[in-house]
C-alpha cells in the first residue's frame, strides 16, 4: 500500500470532519467502513468497527495511535508532536492517549454539535 490509508466509521459527522482535516494537510487517503473494499476489510482486525485505523505499508495503527500518527503526519503540532512521538512506547503515555480517545469517541455525540461535517455521500439504498 502506497498512499497511507485511514479507516474511519463514515455514519460519524464528528469522525468526518477530523479525517478530512487530515486528508486536507497530507498525504492520508480516507476510507470509510462502509466503502471498505474486501482487501482493506482483510488487513482490520476482526472488531475494525470499534475505532479508526491507519493502514502505512505493513503497519496497522488503531484507535488513539490511529489518530495520532494521522494527526502527525499534518506536519502540525509543534511542541506537542515531539511531546507525543517521545511519549510512544512508554505505558504511561499509551494509556492517556487511549483513554483520551475512548473518552472522544464515547463522546462523539455531543462534541459533533460543535464540530462535524455531514458523513460522505453514498447510496444508501442497498
Amino acid at each position: 500500500m502506497d498512499t497511507p490509508t485511514l479507516v474511519f466509521d463514515d455514519d460519524c459527522g464528528f469522525c468526518t470532519y477530523w479525517v478530512e482535516f487530515v486528508a486536507e494537510r497530507s498525504d492520508v487517503a480516507i476510507v470509510g467502513f462502509s466503502e471498505l473494499s474486501e482487501e482493506l476489510r482483510d488487513r482490520l482486525p476482526a472488531d475494525y468497527e470499534e475505532c479508526a485505523h491507519l493502514l502505512v505499508d505493513d503497519e496497522i495503527y488503531s484507535c488513539g495511535a490511529a489518530m495520532e500518527e494521522a494527526f502527525l503526519r499534518t506536519g502540525m503540532g509543534g511542541p506537542l508532536a515531539d511531546v507525543a512521538r517521545f511519549g510512544r512506547g512508554f505505558d504511561e503515555y499509551d494509556q492517556l492517549r487511549e483513554t483520551a480517545y475512548r473518552w472522544v469517541a464515547d463522546n462523539r455525540g455531543t462534541l459533533g454539535k460543535f464540530v462535524s461535517r455531514p458523513p460522505p455521500a453514498r447510496d444508501r439504498s442497498s
